[in-house]
């Protein structure tokens, strides 16, 4: 397998900081490149306030504090990621945009470097075609909150070798968490089971079968589900589920998977959920 001891970390939103925060307290030497210095800096605030929450209920102490973030450095320059032997990108769930970097990201990553993409729906082997090294190119899926979520897709494409694959899952297993091995399929395995669900539970609400708020507490009291259908499409965001939803529908053909109609028009209003504070329900 490939030694991994430094990891790039592509995109400085919340999924970017929680990868960093992983990889840093598993002990790897870890760089964050963001669009801007402004926002790489941030998230390296973002990571300091959570320790510091931390510290307070005493889950962590200034210690841990102090050597994570000693390992976490940040930069808007794509050149810092030269000398990374793990690359992992978590930028916008767009293939256009992720084909554009990971060829940009093969003139720059050494040639012994490991691509990966955190992508939770496309399929990956079309990035590694836009490299030289298709080889060397798998998924490496961590879920949100990735401190707090235990599991972790490694996904193979018919391109990446075994040495990939099996360096990718000895990476997420160093860091704490339960690895699965997936084929290169849309959705993989958690969302291409879980969100036909969500769909079919907005189908069912405009149907007139049950209510919002009765549809998720039958989820919740029934199937033991931390949450109800709708209050996890308003937490994941109804524009990143409409995204992974659409790209379910185009890989399997069936009008059946298409999009719910309320899912589609609250999108275009830009309703997206928790993070516009309005989506199925108001925040």
């Amino acid at each position: 397998m490939t030694q991994i001891t430094k990891v790039g970390i592509l995109g400085s939103g919340i999924m970017g900081a929680g990868l960093a925060e992983v990889a840093a307290r598993a002990g790897f030497d870890v760089v964050v490149r963001s669009r801007s210095q402004k926002t790489a800096d941030a998230m390296i605030a973002t990571i300091d306030k959570g320790f510091a929450k931390a510290i307070e209920r005493g889950k962590a102490t200034e210690e841990e504090r102090q050597a994570v973030l000693g390992r976490i450095s940040a930069t808007d320059h794509l050149g810092a990621l030269a000398d990374c032997d793990l690359v992992i990108e978590s930028v916008v769930e767009d293939l256009e945009v992720k084909k554009a970097l990971f060829a940009e990201l093969e003139q720059i990553v050494k040639p012994s470097g490991i691509i990966a993409t955190n992508t939770s729906t496309l399929p990956v082997v079309e990035l590694a075609m836009q490299t030289q090294r298709p080889d060397k190119v798998c998924g490496i899926h961590f879920f949100n909150p990735a401190p707090a979520m235990k599991l972790v897709e490694v996904i193979r494409p018919l391109t990446a070798s075994d040495e990939t694959i099996a360096t990718a899952m000895a990476f997420a297993t160093s860091c704490g968490k339960d690895a699965v091995e997936v084929k290169d399929r849309a959705g993989f395995i958690v969302n291409a089971l879980l969100f036909p669900y969500l769909n079919n539970a907005v189908r069912m609400w405009e149907q007139g079968t049950a209510s919002i708020e009765s549809i998720d507490t039958a989820m919740k009291g029934g199937c033991n589900f931390p949450m109800g259908p709708f209050a996890l499409l308003d937490l994941v965001g109804l524009d990143t589920s409409l995204a992974i939803i659409r790209t379910l529908h185009a890989d399997s053909g069936n009008p059946a998977d298409a999009p719910a109609d309320t899912l589609v028009r609250l999108v275009d209003e830009g309703h997206l959920g928790r993070k516009t504070k309005r989506g199925f329900f108001t925040y």
